[in-house]
């Protein structure tokens, strides 16, 4: 056969023309998706399963017509069988589609660099507080950390409400100096 000649069309045995099947495959995929769609209860499933099943279809295009019908839908109800085996020995009812959720999907775990900063700071913090004189150091943790209020520190500690003020007055400011130092090297 010389190049660019068409090669001529293969009748189909049982058949009389080539596009009979083709017609016959047009004139059967909106019923066949919607039977599909009523025991798949997902558009997107019933349409994969028709593909699938029209497909599987063409091996049988040499066999008479009117047994195409009925072959298409043995073949799309295993096709249907077929799948809702894999989903269950897969579990797919427990799987969780990322395409769905991706954009609500957030980080549970801060990243490396949240990590590390947060570390550096937590030992600036460490150094600021323990460069503190003691008694100041003790009332401002007995505030902050015990939860202890000035009342209850000035009993616990046998001083006036005024001077536990002072105290916390006192490490607010050393502790905002520090840590404002640090801040500033640590910053570019």
């Amino acid at each position: 056969m010389a190049l660019g000649a068409a090669e001529p069309k293969q009748t189909l045995a049982g058949t009389g023309h080539p596009t009979e099947f083709d017609g016959f495959v047009r004139s059967q995929r909106e019923a066949l998706v919607r039977f599909l769609h009523r025991r798949t209860r997902s558009a997107d499933d019933a349409e994969d399963l028709a593909q699938e099943s029209l497909t599987r279809l063409m091996r049988y295009r040499g066999h008479a017509p009117e047994t195409w019908t009925a072959l298409l839908y043995r073949i799309a109800v295993n096709a249907l069988h077929d799948r809702s085996r894999r989903a269950a020995s897969h579990f797919d009812a427990q799987h969780v589609s990322l395409d769905d959720e991706a954009g609500q999907l957030t980080a549970s775990e801060p990243s490396h660099e949240q990590r590390t900063a947060s570390q550096q700071e937590l030992v600036a913090l460490q150094r600021a507080l323990l460069r503190l004189p003691d008694r100041c150091r003790q009332i401002y943790l007995l505030n902050r950390i015990e939860g202890m209020t000035y009342n209850e520190i000035a009993d616990h500690c046998g001083i006036s409400v005024k001077a536990v003020e002072k105290h916390i007055s006192r490490a607010l400011r050393l502790l905002r100096e520090r840590l404002g130092a640090f801040n500033r090297e640590v910053q570019p």
